[in-house]
């Protein structure tokens, strides 16, 4: 492992881990700007931590942990944090194949980019057609995509190619608070705002051959990649229960109120993880429904086109995961926050027809820039507890962003790229510029060669829905 890209922060005061971050000279210079650091050491003090705190190459600040950081606990003396799973629950990335080819969709581009924008509400608040019933938003709830199946929204292909098949088990509808149900019953099928998307792309290069066939991934083939999460449900269940952990555990002997948490195995903690579960199913679900109208929107153009689910992976979440530690095989409460899962081949978690080369992995860039494919290995199940970077991750706030740069440079460049934008406001698309992003060439560079996750394919985009 290359020195140049680990950085140890060495255990002081009251931490009782190490911290590592994974990021080269060039990252790790955006990184020192903002709290990141301080974060990665305030995780390192939590009771039951293991080994060590991470923060990965597309790291920066957060609440409570930051973004892209990662943290293991030991199942009888750890916590649970929502601090370091974050409010969008579940929020993730999911990557469509089409059999369609770049020069076949550029003739349509404009129409289905238009057809998706009108079928798939995007931006804060908006919601969409589905609007569920308490009994059905229960069932969503508990279920995850199986819901979808049922109600022929979703078929066992796209089940199967979803991280936990589209439903954590242990979800307990009974432990969401009325007023989550209440932010997200008619937001199903919706993408938000900030820097959630739909982005239809085209593959650019291979490279790994073997997997991306695996994958059935091939070069100028059209892909659409999917990037959003639970919406208001999960947002109110992580404010819920981080209100209930500080009443009941308090947070003086915290080295930050934001890192608020409860034993695994309290009564809270459980409850909180059975609602976690459930606002991740939601999360599952809405990837679904945003699914099926990508698959509506491009069948009104292309009557024979035919688009299947590569795989669907989380990037807010906490996972009971086994793992080697000092020798010794251990299940562990592993916390990722801006993470994605990297797993190498053979874990039982992956689906069948990816078990032999490992877990697709999708690091997206930022609007304007490329998106990866990468494939996890067994280097990252030792060094980083299975986990690599989520995205480009930001080096401008969105105060920033909107205060720093040019709307009218922004289209501009997003022009000369040809890269068509449909976006529910101006603010959006300043707040999410490229330029209000880390290289993430550079990010899928340092994850590649430090073995977190290795580059299969690279996606260029052609048109981008923001809200």
């Amino acid at each position: 492992m290359s020195n140049e890209n680990v950085h140890i922060l060495p255990k002081e005061k009251n931490m009782l881990v190490p911290g590592v971050v994974f990021a080269s000279p060039k990252l790790f210079e955006k990184i020192e700007k903002d709290a990141t650091l301080e974060q990665v050491k305030n995780v390192a003090q939590l009771p039951g931590i293991v080994e060590k705190s991470i923060a990965m190459p597309d790291a920066h600040q957060g609440y409570g942990f930051s973004v892209g950081g990662v943290a293991a606990f030991d199942l009888e003396k750890g916590i649970i944090s929502p601090g370091g799973i974050g409010f969008d629950i579940n929020c993730g990335v999911r990557l469509l194949r089409t059999n369609l080819e770049k020069k076949e969709f550029l003739k349509k581009r404009e129409q289905i980019l238009s057809e998706m924008y009108k079928q798939i509400p995007s931006g804060v608040g908006r919601g969409s057609e589905f609007k569920l019933g308490d009994k059905e938003l229960g069932e969503v709830l508990e279920k995850g995509v199986r819901w979808a199946v049922e109600n022929g929204y979703a078929n066992s292909n796209d089940e199967n190619h979803i991280e936990d098949k589209g439903c954590i088990h242990g979800a307990n509808p009974r432990n969401v608070s009325q007023r989550a149900k209440a932010r997200g019953k008619n937001q199903l099928g919706s993408i938000g705002a900030g820097n959630h998307f739909l982005e239809v792309q085209f593959v650019e290069e291979i490279f790994d051959e073997k997997i991306a066939d695996t994958f059935s991934l091939s070069k100028n083939q059209v892909v659409v990649l999917i990037h959003t999460g639970s919406r208001g449900l999960g947002h109110q269940v992580a404010s819920d229960y981080i209100r209930a952990m500080e009443k009941e555990f308090g947070w003086e002997n915290l080295p930050d109120r934001q890192l608020a948490c409860a034993p695994i195995n309290s009564k809270l903690g459980k409850e909180y993880l059975s609602a976690m579960a459930a606002a991740a199913n939601f999360a599952f679900v809405n990837r679904q429904l945003i699914t099926h109208k990508v698959r509506q929107s491009f069948e009104k153009y292309f009557s024979k086109v035919k688009i299947e689910v590569v795989y669907d992976i989380a990037h807010n979440i906490a996972k009971f995961e086994e793992f080697s530690v000092n020798g010794r095989k251990q299940t562990l409460c592993v916390h990722r926050k801006g993470a994605t899962r990297s797993f190498g081949k053979g874990r039982k978690e992956i689906p069948q027809d990816y078990r032999e080369v490992g877990c697709p992995v999708f690091i997206p860039g930022s609007m304007g820039t490329s998106s990866y494919v990468l494939v996890g290995t067994n280097d990252a199940r030792d060094v980083s507890f299975a986990s690599t970077a989520h995205g480009a991750g930001r080096v401008l706030s969105r105060t920033s962003a909107k205060k720093n740069l040019s709307l009218a440079e922004v289209k501009s460049k997003l022009k000369e790229r040809d890269i068509l934008i449909k976006a529910g406001s101006e603010k959006g698309i300043l707040e999410e510029a490229p330029e209000a992003y880390k290289d993430v060439d550079e990010v899928v560079r340092v994850s590649d060669e430090l073995g977190l996750g290795k580059k299969v394919a690279k996606l260029r985009p052609m048109g981008v829905v923001k809200g």
